[in-house]
């Protein structure tokens, strides 16, 4: 399954990274710092 998390804040990067574990996750964010920060590879 494909999933957009909006915001990656205390909430929205918990879920993204839970949610990632057996689908394909997107992640998108206003600061792209967070973005780089949390880029997993």
């Amino acid at each position: 399954m494909k999933i957009t998390v909006i915001g990656l804040g205390y909430v929205g990067l918990a879920n993204a990274i839970l949610l990632a574990q057996h689908n394909e996750v997107t992640a998108v964010d206003i600061i792209p710092e967070k973005i780089e920060m949390n880029r997993m590879s």
